[in-house]
């Protein structure tokens, strides 16, 4: 893992300098740069594959300039199918010469998680991984073009800071801002699967990948689906055991780490696990249900204890290596989760984000397919008339709204503040279902696609937003913060074409959730793991706000900007010290961070 970063055109040396420094905690090995007239391309590095000097980036081939971050796991085999007189062990020299064999369509070839800069002479192409784990920021001005792995390597050549209106409504709405847009005006994101190429100046953007394009119902046999998962997801995991670095893994009381602990452990790698604990709040704890599964695994466990002070003394380093806001407040504790590995040694993490939106982990997801048939009710007209009549800020009130409307249910897990409610927060009129513009091409995709299952369309658009505008970016922020590479073997692209290509009544038709994981598991975890209920990664952070006495920077800011209106703020912070309505808060108090920081 590293930071890419470069500038095309014109460009003051000690500046780009200053902004290439700024993204150093990625990859701390090695700095290397690739600079002349009109061009200033470089790299920070983090050995994990081929340490030695010779795998330094930017890597040069005759016209061709490589700046790579991420890890190619298929880069042996594709090795043995290029004729290529390699000097390194890199997977980085495996891109160049899969782009001199087959041009930009080498990106297809590749298994792994990446954010590429080629240069081949005067053209720049930009690519980013199929499902969107590695970052790639971008922007252009008069005089140049820029692009890197994060956003503070951009922010020094803004002429000036403006916040960008449709990266805070998108971010109210599903937790953190859509593509292409971030909170910072003129700065853009390429999103998962896209390609951008810059030529003559000229910018345009291509998807060269989308998981619809998967032919449904491929398999319709149960046991035949569980034999090629299992089959696929051992391959997954496996490949990513293979590293030049120490790995560790995270552990939770949950499935998804069990899985990955279980079948490292089957591949004879028995990996140290890290499980979170607060010192003041037991119900959020995971220490107990971690150490037992540990000791079920047979694995080793460590358990990193957080306490209030710790907390909020780390949500500063934390909104800072997150850039925007970003509505996740386990970002905080899993900052320090990574603190202590780090401290331990370890440059490379696994973990278990994608099981949920492959396998149907979150209970909701049945609460909508079972919603989704309202659509039917006889006289759904008066039922509409009286929805619209009783207004009220319950979710259920707004699923039922929705289907009653015949408007789109469901719009991602991280679906948070509703356009009613944002209409009546804000100094600005929002519209009803104004929000679906940021889903809008994702809705189009599936329903020119040849899939037809609502709960296709859930996993598609949660893998696509849910997954990698909020927890792939929480991830990847975090970990590299402290110079430590994540891999998520449940997003593998190839085990989700295969989720994509089996009967999607399979997953659900039982009303289990995970229901084809767990069968898959059944005889090789214990029961006592498949069985427990899911926790996820909860943790007292509105307890901490409020003790703490930072829930006030809200209001704070608001007296500044009168960007809320205050009556309905105050009900908001009411609710949340009544345990409703958290992560409402939670996003207003990092939106508030940011404008404090950024604007005022």
């Amino acid at each position: 893992m590293c930071a890419i970063f470069g500038i095309i055109g014109e460009y003051n040396e000690q500046q780009a300098k200053h902004a290439l420094s700024r993204l150093a905690h990625r990859g701390p090995d090695y700095c290397g740069i690739e600079q002349r007239k009109d061009l200033f391309f470089a790299h920070q590095r983090l050995s994990i594959t081929d340490a030695h000097a010779r795998a330094h980036q930017p890597l040069k081939y005759q016209k061709i300039l490589l700046s790579f971050n991420g890890e190619i796991y298929n880069f042996k085999e594709l090795r043995g199918e290029l004729d290529f007189d390699f000097k390194t062990q890199s997977d980085s020299e495996v891109i160049i010469a899969a782009y001199l064999k087959w041009g930009v369509e080498f990106v297809q070839k590749l298994r792994g998680m990446f954010a590429i800069a080629l240069l081949d002479g005067e053209t720049l192409y930009l690519f980013r991984d199929r499902l969107g784990k590695k970052p790639l920021f971008f922007m252009q001005d008069k005089k140049a073009f820029y692009f890197a792995s994060e956003i503070k390597g951009l922010t020094p050549f803004l002429a000036h800071k403006k916040m960008n209106n449709d990266a805070m409504l998108s971010y109210l709405s599903f937790l953190a801002p859509t593509p292409p847009h971030t909170f910072f005006q003129g700065i853009k994101k390429l999103a998962a699967g896209e390609y951008l190429t810059l030529r003559e100046g000229e910018v345009t953007i291509k998807r060269y990948y989308d998981l619809l394009e998967t032919q449904p119902s491929r398999i319709t046999n149960r046991d035949e689906a569980v034999e090629k998962l299992e089959s696929c997801l051992e391959e997954s995991i496996s490949m990513r055991l293979n590293s030049d670095a120490p790995i560790a893994a995270l552990l939770s009381g949950g499935i998804d780490s069990a899985t990955i602990n279980y079948y490292a452990k089957k591949e004879g790698r028995n990996l140290q696990t890290y499980t979170l604990g607060y010192k003041e709040f037991a119900k959020y704890d995971e220490r107990a249900n971690a150490k037992e599964s540990a000791t079920l695994l047979g694995v080793s466990n460590r358990a990193v204890e957080i306490d209030q002070k710790g907390f909020i003394e780390a949500t500063e380093s934390v909104f800072d290596a997150l850039d925007e806001p970003l509505n996740d407040p386990a970002a905080v504790p899993l900052y320090l989760l990574f603190d202590a590995i780090k401290t331990d040694g370890y440059k490379v993490v696994l973990s278990g984000e994608g099981s949920d939106e492959l396998f149907l982990g979150y209970r909701q997801y049945f609460e909508y397919l079972d919603i989704e048939n309202a659509k039917n009710l006889m006289h759904k007209n008066w039922l509409k008339k009286y929805f619209r009549a009783n207004f009220s800020k319950n979710r259920e009130w707004e699923w039922y709204k929705r289907v009653f409307d015949e408007s789109l249910l469901f719009r991602t897990s991280g679906d948070k503040f509703t356009d009613l409610q944002k209409n009546l927060l804000l100094r600005r009129n929002v519209r009803d279902n104004e929000s679906l513009k940021y889903l809008q091409n994702y809705r189009e995709r599936f329903e020119n696609s040849a899939h037809t299952d609502e709960s296709i369309w859930y996993s598609y658009i949660d893998i696509n937003l849910f997954q990698a505008e909020h927890f792939l970016t929480k991830l990847d922020r975090v970990s590299m913060a402290h110079a430590i590479e994540s891999r998520t073997p449940f997003l593998d692209h190839a085990l989700a074409e295969l989720v994509f290509s089996i009967d999607p009544k399979l997953r659900y038709e039982d009303s289990k959730t995970k229901s084809l994981l767990k069968q898959l598991l059944t005889n090789k975890i214990d029961n006592t793991i498949l069985t427990r209920k899911k926790k996820g990664f909860s943790n007292p952070y509105m307890e901490y706000l409020i003790n703490s006495g930072k829930i006030s920077l809200i209001q704070e800011v608001n007296k500044k900007t009168g960007m809320f209106r205050e009556s309905e703020l105050s009900e908001y912070l009411k609710s949340a010290a009544q345990g409703s309505f958290k992560q409402h808060i939670w996003g207003l108090h990092v939106l508030s961070h940011w404008i404090q920081r950024e604007l005022l």
